[in-house]
């Protein structure tokens, strides 16, 4: 049983049409992982923003600091003993 021009002519439209609907969704998902990774990106951003907004409003005098000696200074004031307990009484609901 061979197949018709004319119904070889349907799959083929037929067919098309399928192609251009999973292309379709295929950018729909797309679009869909660039919002969530824009997203994501977004809120880090502010987050970070946030948090050294934070530093700086309590120790105004790092404003002026390069980046190297306030990160060797975050470096040395986070590796205290006291200040690691103090980080993991917070992140556990403990009284600070």
């Amino acid at each position: 049983m061979s197949k018709t021009l004319e119904q070889l002519r349907a799959e083929q439209v037929r067919d098309k049409a399928l192609l251009e609907q999973y292309q379709h969704r295929i950018q729909r998902l797309e679009n869909r992982a660039k919002y969530l990774s824009k997203a994501e990106r977004t809120a880090r951003a502010h987050r970070l923003i946030t948090r050294g907004a934070a530093v700086e409003s309590i120790v105004p005098e790092i404003k002026v600091m390069a980046e190297v000696p306030f990160y060797s200074l975050m470096e040395q004031i986070l590796s205290l003993p006291d200040v690691q307990a103090v980080i993991y009484r917070a992140l556990h609901g403990e009284d600070v």
